[in-house]
């Protein structure tokens, strides 16, 4: 069902078609969202939605990135924290994150399957930052830089899997959750945590 037609300045008209695209691709395939129906949704005509996105990969893009920015943005880390309670800071924040934008959260996983490189570039940039602070908090010295590097980076991917699955299917509580993914990380770096 279309909505009514209604005038937004083009940065409200920019994040309600972000918004509505978050929910579609969170709940569909890439090729199964039509620009149309988008298009219907935010009661907009075709020509508009291409004004603002000249192809539906572009809109795919400008969700997965507005995600990604605000993922960065939420678990930007206290420096003044120990190193464990920094990690465990920003895992809150992300758990807290995914819980309120599942939609978004979801669509950026779809994207981030996609076979289009510029798609995939967007959450691996992202994912380079999360890493990057990680490893910059723990500290390793240039000899055990390459091995600690490699344990972040799987874990977040760990941790990114483990919340896909969990928003897709809750079957533990976010307690249990929270819990898992510090477990996780403990078990590959107990020493540098402290």
């Amino acid at each position: 069902m279309a909505s009514p037609r209604r005038r937004l300045s083009p940065d409200q008209r920019r994040t309600e078609l972000l918004d509505i695209g978050a929910r579609l691709f969170s709940q569909h395939a890439y090729e199964d969202v039509r620009i149309e129906e988008v298009a219907e949704l935010a009661g907009v005509s075709r020509g508009l939605m291409y004004h603002y996105f000249p192809t539906k990969r572009d809109f795919l893009a400008a969700v997965v990135q507005r995600e990604s920015d605000r993922l960065l943005a939420v678990t930007e880390p206290d420096p003044a924290l120990s190193v464990h309670d920094r990690i465990a800071a920003g895992l809150d924040a992300y758990l807290d994150y995914i819980e309120s934008h599942a939609q978004g959260v979801l669509a950026v996983n779809r994207g981030a399957g996609s076979a289009d490189a510029s798609i995939r570039g967007i959450v691996d940039a992202e994912l380079d930052v999360q890493q990057q602070r990680i490893v910059d908090a723990l500290g390793p010295d240039a000899t055990d830089l390459d091995f600690v590097a490699l344990a972040v980076r799987g874990w977040i991917s760990f941790v990114r899997s483990v919340c896909i699955e969990w928003l897709e299917d809750p079957r533990i509580t976010a307690a249990q959750l929270r819990r898992l993914c510090l477990d996780a990380l403990t078990g590959m770096l107990a020493a540098r945590l402290r």
